[in-house]
């Protein structure tokens, strides 16, 4: 049986570093109000000239030599984004040439917030069934860039930055990638979502001058539905294995929000000192979110061999998943 290894993980967050006491300058807010309603404190703010694929490049870099292979060996690149450099090509055609990783297949996948746990599947049944032996699979996101600095609504729950993983053929399952979980509802896409500038809504002087082109989101809905669909995922990869949240030492969450995640855990009936939250440091970083989170974690230390670690997300489209990984 061919398992799927998790040979190296890395990260990568920009230097700027933004506070809520940065944030009280531009919009209505304080440190407070957005503390006791996110659990955020700060966020990281890539430069001007830091595009998504180059705050993926310094994650796969950083993957590639915690996995001790060449970037030669990689024959699948997978990129998890919804702020692409442009609207085509893919980022992760843009991150290939980077890389130098010479005509291997690259696509970008988007499924917002939870696109790295879609990501991480599609590589291990790509993996699984032989087609590739290495695949680099990336969550980058620069929501700074699709993000209004003029609603407090919004401006302070998003940061930018970018995690990675390189993943391998293995013949055990120490380190892998066992199982994943995923679904979709496009019932309510204006939930969270950008209004403009697909081809719905062209771009145009109106839709610029209507703020048409950020993040636009329903809180109160997301909240209900997130904690509703996350369960599902994890329900669903754990019935699958035979196997109950008693079994699982780590859950490394979507980090949206503290209150999704406090809720979440208590639905569970998880505790919370197990759940790996970085969100006071980083804000959401949709795609990068968990790969972040996760790698972040292992360089601290805090997983042993033979843990369960479950990571689950939730995202605009509306979508949700989750992946099993056995350490």
């Amino acid at each position: 049986m061919t398992f799927v290894r998790i040979m190296g993980m890395g990260y990568y967050l920009p230097k700027k570093v933004v506070t809520n006491d940065d944030l009280s300058k531009c919009v209505d807010t304080s440190d407070e109000w957005i503390r006791t309603r996110t659990g955020i404190v700060q966020r990281h703010i890539a430069a001007n000239n830091e595009a998504c694929s180059d705050l993926a490049l310094q994650a796969a870099k950083q993957a590639l030599t915690n996995a001790n292979i060449a970037p030669e060996a990689i024959d699948l690149l997978i990129v998890a984004t919804v702020t692409s450099d442009m609207q085509f090509p893919s980022t992760a055609a843009i991150l290939q040439a980077k890389l130098g990783l010479r005509t291997i297949m690259a696509f970008d996948i988007n499924a917002a917030c939870s696109g790295f746990v879609y990501a991480l599947d599609v590589a291990r049944h790509f993996l699984t069934n032989g087609v590739y032996r290495y695949a680099l699979v990336i969550g980058s996101d620069k929501l700074s860039a699709i993000v209004n600095w003029k609603d407090r609504n919004t401006c302070v729950l998003f940061g930018d930055g970018a995690g990675a993983c390189v993943l391998g053929q293995s013949d055990t399952n120490a380190h892998c990638v066992v199982d994943g979980f995923l679904g979709a509802d496009g019932s309510n896409p204006d939930w969270l979502c950008i209004p403009a500038g697909g081809s719905l809504q062209p771009a145009t002087a109106t839709t610029v001058a209507n703020h048409l082109h950020f993040v636009s989101m329903n809180g109160r809905e997301v909240f209900k539905v997130a904690v509703r669909r996350m369960m599902e995922a994890v329900r669903g990869v754990l019935e699958r294995q035979k196997l109950t949240i008693a079994d699982i030492q780590w859950i490394v969450p979507h980090q949206a929000n503290l209150r999704i995640i406090q809720a979440l855990a208590d639905e569970l009936g998880f505790p919370m000192d197990r759940m790996i939250c970085n969100i006071d440091q980083t804000g959401n970083t949709s795609a990068a979110s968990i790969p972040v989170a996760l790698a972040q974690a292992e360089a601290a230390g805090r997983f042993h061999p033979g843990e369960r670690i479950l990571l689950v997300a939730f995202g605009g489209g509306l979508t949700w998943g989750a992946s099993l990984i056995q350490y």
